[in-house]
């Protein structure tokens, strides 16, 4: 758990660029900061339930006090630190954006791919930044030397960005789609891996997983359809937009070839950030999204070439990235569970309403379904709002019918008790 100096250590490091966030200098920010000291010496479990520590942790964003935001699934507030961050980067570009923007900015790429890396568990010579999920997995699905009739295995439940890039290939170079059709939720590991298994064939060339199911908040055992799929030669791209800095994991560890997230989720930098992991040996074969001046070369680098860029957006990762380590990926990743859990627990024996997520940290997370029999998630999300001021979004996907819930860390259980009240209402009137 990195303490209250480290944190400010490592915003002074940044020196000009960077000098202490406003909010930290603040009344508020200061109390911030002592709460931060105060958690470092109470256990994990104790930090987890420590409801002032966590008030405190809500006080460092700028979320809304009017509205309950549950649909932290989409994308993730921004704490105050990275939000001053961003607007002190563009402040200063605008002074001279080709001198500022190129000669100073971007001269912090390379400490950020290095930050980035170790947050990753891989090399820095592995990772690629670039705009969200969507453009780190296309650039795989895109650049990847498939032949007509080679085949590729994803699942109908995936992304639909990724899901229609693969049919673009499909369309444009004769690849062959093989479908798995999952039923969630799921604790059985034998069957998801085994559904994956049984759709590899000689002509299978790529197995696309999605890590973690938007949707409904299913985690998918990534490292053991890996390994069922490097026995057959199949290369394996993981859709990681919703897990990475949510639960704890090392990319190397999933066994995967190529990966991409996006940063403004789960860290919740900026909006518009994102990451691509490229394993070394297979960064020469991959062929850059956008023109590289050697499409072949080694270097992780050539998937960079975007032109001109938020160099805010891109610098403000590092004060996301301080604040993450600042909570503890840990005490992060548990704290998310227990949000999760805890509203479940406690509507998940009541009539008519299901919690169609696993309550297990090694199936689930933050993310969590609902669905109550009789209403419809358009009409449950709806009831919610208007009663209740929650704001949560209604899924309707591929055998997955629910409303999706996803509290963050600044995230109150006052928040959620009012959401147990909203569920519990509704629930009689089904």
């Amino acid at each position: 758990m990195s303490t209250r100096r480290n944190f400010l250590q490592k915003f002074s490091a940044l020196a000009a660029l960077s000098a202490t966030p406003p909010f930290l200098d603040s009344a508020q920010g200061k109390t911030f900061l002592r709460s931060i000291d105060r958690v470092g010496g109470l256990s994990l479990e104790e930090s987890i339930q420590d409801e002032t520590f966590w008030y405190q942790v809500r006080q460092a964003y700028t979320v809304s006090s009017s509205l309950i935001n549950l649909n932290n699934g989409g994308v993730c507030p921004q704490p105050k630190v990275v939000q001053e961050a961003v607007e002190r980067y563009n402040r200063l570009s605008n002074e001279t954006p080709s001198y500022y923007m190129w000669r100073v900015l971007d001269e912090g790429r390379e400490p950020l791919r290095r930050r980035l890396a170790d947050l990753a568990g891989c090399s820095a010579e592995e990772v690629a930044i670039n705009r969200n999920s969507s453009e780190a997995l296309e650039t795989v699905i895109f650049g990847l030397r498939l032949q007509a009739g080679d085949e590729v295995v994803l699942t109908k439940q995936d992304y639909p960005n990724m899901i229609n890039a693969w049919k673009q290939r499909e369309k444009r170079d004769g690849i062959v789609l093989k479908w798995i059709n999952l039923e969630f939720p799921s604790e059985d590991k034998n069957y998801i891996v085994k559904t994956f298994a049984e759709a590899f064939t000689a002509k299978t060339k790529v197995v696309h997983v999605t890590h973690l199911i938007n949707w409904i908040g299913q985690i998918l055992p990534v490292k053991e359809i890996a390994q069922e799929a490097h026995k057959r030669g199949i290369e394996v791209l993981v859709d990681g937009a919703h897990t990475f800095a949510h639960f704890q994991y090392s990319i190397p560890d999933l066994g995967c070839d190529y990966y991409g997230t996006s940063l403004h989720k789960w860290l919740c930098a900026p909006f518009g950030s994102g990451m691509l992991y490229v394993r070394k040996d297979k960064i020469k074969n991959l062929y850059p999204l956008l023109a590289a001046p050697d499409a072949e070369s080694e270097d992780i680098r050539k998937f960079e070439n975007l032109g001109t860029r938020s160099f805010a957006i891109e610098q403000g990762i590092n004060q996301a990235i301080d604040f993450h380590e600042m909570i503890g990926g840990e005490r992060k990743e548990k704290r998310l569970h227990y949000l999760k859990n805890y509203w479940a627990e406690k509507v998940n024996k009541l009539p008519k309403v299901q919690v169609k997520t696993s309550l297990k940290p090694e199936f689930g997370c933050a993310i969590g379904m609902l669905a109550i029999d009789g209403k419809k998630p358009g009409e449950v999300a709806d009831f919610f709002y208007r009663n209740f001021k929650i704001h949560s979004v209604a899924i309707e996907w591929e055998n997955i019918k629910g409303v999706r819930l996803t509290p963050n860390v600044y995230t109150t259980t006052r928040e959620l008790d009012t959401l147990v009240t909203a569920i519990q209402q509704l629930s009689k009137q089904a």
